[in-house]
């Protein structure tokens, strides 16, 4: 790509500019605009892909556009998958299974240079990395970008070492890989601090630190009780055939209506189990025993089961290139 990125794309990056949640009053709003962005975003760029994470804002992301290809004859985008190699397995699970269901090409984005020493030398989570065991490319990110000076980092994601290596670094490069123009994310603007201020449209043309691309982000607008009530009006019915259509809330992980197993449902299970929010095994616990959508979302924090070395890191991780 050219350093002039985007020469061919006619984008309103101002568009969300200086809004929240509350100027979308109804989830009827929030989903005209996410169609809205999704129909643009799959018009304006050449070879969108979309980051999937399995939780429930990239799937809720992946929804919209699978609606938004069919009803217009777009093609879907690749789904990106970051591994980061500390995923809990079920929902390495979920992603497989949805991405054969809906016709979805997945491709993995990997730090392979850090994978290789991690099973090589049969690391655990926690273990340290020697600096000058890894390649150039990771050792120009950690002394150049990130100015760390100690000889080894700890083997876990959600550090600003580990973050970037095991995340950043592997998403940057399958951009450049795979020859993408525009990241369709999941993100929102009340989920941290550090997004609130995206808009739906969001350049990213610094050469220097990532491949020049721009973000597309048509759920901005909603808040995490909007995703929830997303899935159960909209999502689940439409994917789920046996599923009530007036929008049928589950109380408990087994009060499925009849005829409906959890995997006809687009929802990981680690949600249905108490997880509000999913990073990895070794960093993220359940935050209740009740069901995600079923916690006090008013008054509680969303990502209090996270570690937070990495949420505390946010501003300068996304400065890098992080989502």
């Amino acid at each position: 790509m050219s350093d002039d990125f985007p020469a061919s794309v006619d984008v309103d990056y101002a568009d969300g500019e200086g809004e929240t949640p509350d100027d979308y009053p109804s989830i009827q709003h929030k989903i005209e605009k996410a169609v809205e962005v999704t129909r643009r975003g799959l018009e304006q760029y050449d070879n969108p892909a979309v980051m999937w994470t399995g939780g429930k804002d990239s799937t809720l992301t992946l929804y919209f556009i699978n609606q938004v290809a069919e009803e217009y004859g777009y093609e879907k985008p690749t789904a990106v998958f970051i591994d980061h190699f500390q995923h809990f397995d079920s929902i390495t699970d979920f992603v497989e299974h949805w991405a054969d269901e809906w016709e979805i090409d997945l491709v993995y984005a990997r730090n392979d240079d850090v994978g290789a020493y991690v099973e090589e030398h049969g690391l655990e989570p926690g273990d340290d990395i020697p600096v000058d065991a890894l390649s150039e490319h990771n050792q120009h990110h950690i002394r150049e970008i990130l100015e760390f000076e100690e000889d080894t980092f700890p083997f876990l994601l959600d550090t600003y070492v580990g973050n970037h290596l095991l995340k950043t670094v592997a998403l940057n490069d399958a951009l450049e890989e795979y020859d993408i123009d525009g990241v369709i994310s999941g993100v929102r603007w009340d989920e941290q601090e550090a997004r609130a201020d995206e808009t739906f449209f969001s350049p990213r043309h610094d050469p220097d630190l990532f491949p020049p691309h721009d973000r597309i982000q048509p759920i901005l607008q909603f808040a995490e009780a909007d995703v929830w009530d997303a899935f159960w009006n909209f999502v689940v019915p439409d994917t789920a055939a046996a599923f009530p259509d007036e929008g049928y809330i589950l109380q408990a992980d087994d009060d499925l209506p009849e005829g409906v197993t959890q995997e006809d449902v687009p929802i990981s299970p680690k949600y249905f189990a108490g997880f509000r929010s999913l990073g990895s095994e070794v960093s993220t616990e359940k935050t209740t025993e009740e069901p995600a959508w079923l916690q006090n979302l008013e008054d509680t924090t969303e990502r209090a089961g996270r570690a937070q070395d990495k949420e505390d890191l946010m501003e300068r991780l996304r400065d890098l290139g992080y989502m």
